[in-house]
């Protein structure tokens, strides 16, 4: 479906083909049509699947003939990375009007802080907050939603599992009664639900695949002891040199200080980012994984959402994901856009009974690949006695 098809105004149309979009995606087939008639929507939709333009080309479309600039509409979302992301967006969404936004977010300075104040009070058309930060506004008593009338909230589920919750319920307490809201979330836990019944109005419920990687994604995995796995990294980046962007998630701060420094050892352009970076430093970091200036960039989970760089040829689990649903927006990173793209999990002998609960979330079993002899022998597939029921009878070996 072309997006002129969705009655577009002419320029928000031109802005959207010099951004290189030209087919709408199937959330975005779905969520537009009832968002520009005014219904409240609830959406299940995964990483890389266009949510972001689902939400915001219908509402700058309805943006397109305001003179004024009242704070018109509210994105909430839990990380900074993301907020910075949707900005953007509604830059290149809107280059061709006047709609203005926002995005507003701690671990800013006291300049920050007075800009933030000038657009909440002064007015800004778009609003795009995470939800501490608008709070500490809020409190303060001059910040007035008289005006609003959309309210997104963007992964929804991920703001849920950070905490956020009352701070999303105290937020909506501020907001009018009469107002459009919208809700996308990966997963639909019945909190989501309860939250859902709370804050929307009859909303148009659009469901779709959650806990299927992109079709383009080349998964597998390598079955591995933990002192092989930076060895290991170090072999499979060297043996694929046409992967010009690789994205590796790690669990923990530390282990991304040491496969920077064992990358680095080796020659490649990597950098690392974790929620010890200040804003600033991660906003330079991205801005060199996405000019291609760094081959590598290693993140922990903090990355897993919210990161929006285009054609990363591959994905590396140097960890297995603590819940299966992160695997997913792990592995979403790459083959965005019908694109294709590889991603390889690093599975040791704890790991192996949680892979499996990725693989019985994915519905399909993820090719396992021996390390490579150089490295000495890895540990075989074999599944605690709690998962030896459910299909694998307790020992696999997918070693070729």
């Amino acid at each position: 479906m072309n997006f002129e098809e969705f009655g577009l105004n002419e320029k928000l149309i031109e802005a959207i083909s010099f951004m290189g979009f030209e087919k709408a995606t199937p959330i975005q087939e779905a969520a537009i049509p009832e968002i520009m008639k005014g219904r409240d929507l609830i959406a299940s939709a995964q990483t890389g699947t266009g949510k972001t333009a689902a939400f915001l080309l219908p509402i700058l479309h309805k943006l397109s003939g305001k003179e004024t600039h009242d704070i018109n509409t509210l994105v909430i979302v839990p990380t900074r990375e993301l907020a910075l992301q949707i900005d953007q967006q509604i830059h290149g969404f809107a280059y061709f009007h006047t709609v203005n936004s926002i995005s507003i977010y701690g671990g800013g300075g006291s300049a920050d802080w007075e800009q933030e104040k000038k657009s909440l009070t002064g007015g800004a058309d778009i609003i795009v907050a995470t939800p501490g930060k608008l709070i500490s506004h809020l409190n303060l008593g001059y910040v007035k939603f008289d005006t609003l009338e959309h309210l997104v909230l963007d992964e929804a589920d991920r703001m849920l599992d950070i905490g956020f919750y009352d701070d999303i319920m105290k937020i909506v307490s501020y907001l009018p009664k009469k107002r459009q809201t919208l809700m996308f979330s990966a997963t639909m836990p019945p909190k989501i639900r309860e939250m859902a019944g709370k804050i929307l109005t009859d909303p148009f419920i659009i469901t779709s695949e959650l806990t299927k990687p992109p079709e383009g994604v080349l998964q597998a995995a390598y079955l591995t002891f933990e002192t092989q796995k930076t060895p290991l990294i170090n072999s499979l980046i060297a043996n694929k040199p046409d992967c010009k962007t690789i994205l590796i998630f790690t669990s923990t701060k530390s282990k991304v200080g040491q496969i920077v420094r064992s990358l680095k050892g080796k020659g490649y352009f990597v950098e690392g980012i974790s929620s010890d970076f200040e804003q600033h430093e991660r906003e330079e970091v991205l801005l060199r994984f996405r000019s291609r200036q760094t081959r590598v960039l290693v993140a922990t989970d903090v990355m897993s959402r919210g990161i929006d760089v285009k054609d990363i040829d591959l994905v590396i689990n140097y960890d297995v994901p603590r819940d299966a649903e992160d695997y997913v927006h792990r592995v979403g990173r790459t083959a965005r856009a019908e694109a294709t793209g590889i991603a390889l999990t690093l599975v040791n002998q704890d790991d192996m009974d949680k892979f499996h609960r990725i693989e019985k979330l994915i519905g399909s079993i993820v090719y396992k690949i021996l390390v490579p002899p150089e490295l000495g022998e890895g540990p075989k597939w074999e599944l605690g006695m709690s998962n030896r029921h459910t299909g694998f009878r307790g020992k696999r070996n997918f070693r070729k």
